[in-house]
């Protein structure tokens, strides 16, 4: 059994910790024999476990504390604390682990229950389930989810080669906002939606590039946001945004200038590495 799970790109500007789309990078994760112990092997790095400390092992415990140890593989192109749903890949591909071994039959929301209890906010998980895109809350307790088809466009990632943590990324927000200041963040996250929704990328793209919530106190944490943004805007891109908490770099482009800007920016000579993506529409599934 082999359980995929794509990457994720939240926020997408003004759509804080509620909206995010399932991109083509992907974990998998090989379920092998069962065996005295789990096991799972990985060339991810010294620091990520390879026993029940292993993100995936010990979610797939807190959904079901009782499964019979197995040996995995577990194979990832989406990089690690980059603003791709590194983590939350994991956590849904340990969820869907509990639900295939210990014969759950957990629904989609029933996944993106207990996915967002566990991370904390739905803009990354919700999409790793659905595919797609995903407008998702967790107010109370409770979850709501709307998934829909993202308008037809490219996305042209620039990845740096060093980390941004979600708790550092954080660090930089502000505890409050002033009411009117809310009301018009607000107003632009709901412009920007409901231009995604009607498929107007270019409202969408100059709503996603007015975010208040976020993007402004983030983006001095990025210095090749502003490079990357200038080659979209010279290429007519529909916009550029941080991916997640960063410091990825999403460009959102018609189809015929990826390849354009993708070339433009590896021309830069940044410390990272660019590539094009398309949208995932099948979220966590089995092979």
């Amino acid at each position: 059994m082999r359980i995929t799970v794509p990457a994720t790109s939240a926020n997408i500007g003004p759509g804080f910790d509620s909206v995010g789309v399932a991109l083509s990078k992907y974990l998998t994760i090989e379920v092998l024999e069962p065996a005295d112990s789990w096991f799972v092997q990985h060339d991810l790095g010294e620091d990520i476990p390879t026993d029940e400390e292993n993100l995936l092992i010990s979610t797939a415990l807190a959904v079901k504390s009782d499964l019979s140890p197995h040996k995995l593989v577990m194979k990832s192109d989406i990089p690690l604390a980059r603003g791709l749903g590194s983590s939350s890949s994991v956590i849904v591909a340990g969820i869907e682990l509990a639900n295939q071994l210990g014969g759950l039959n957990l629904s989609d929301d029933d996944k993106l229950a207990v996915a967002t209890e566990i991370e904390g906010h739905p803009d990354n998980v919700a999409p790793a389930i659905f595919g797609n895109l995903v407008v998702a809350s967790y107010v109370d307790d409770k979850v709501n989810s709307i998934v829909t088809d993202f308008p037809d466009c490219g996305f042209v990632a620039f990845i740096p080669n060093y980390e941004l943590k979600t708790s550092d990324s954080r660090g930089v927000l502000p505890s409050e906002l002033p009411y009117k200041e809310a009301v018009a963040a607000s107003s632009i996250a709901n412009v920007a939606i409901a231009a995604l929704f009607s498929g107007d990328l270019k409202k969408a793209g100059k709503a996603i590039q007015s975010d208040l919530f976020h993007e402004r106190y983030r983006q001095s944490l990025v210095k090749e946001f502003e490079a990357v943004r200038a080659v979209g805007v010279n290429n007519g891109a529909y916009a550029t945004y941080l991916s997640g908490a960063g410091p990825t770099v999403m460009v959102l482009t018609p189809h015929h200038q990826a390849a354009k800007i993708k070339s433009d920016i590896d021309a830069l000579g940044l410390d990272g590495e660019s590539f094009i993506l398309s949208v995932d529409t099948q979220g966590v599934h089995l092979d």
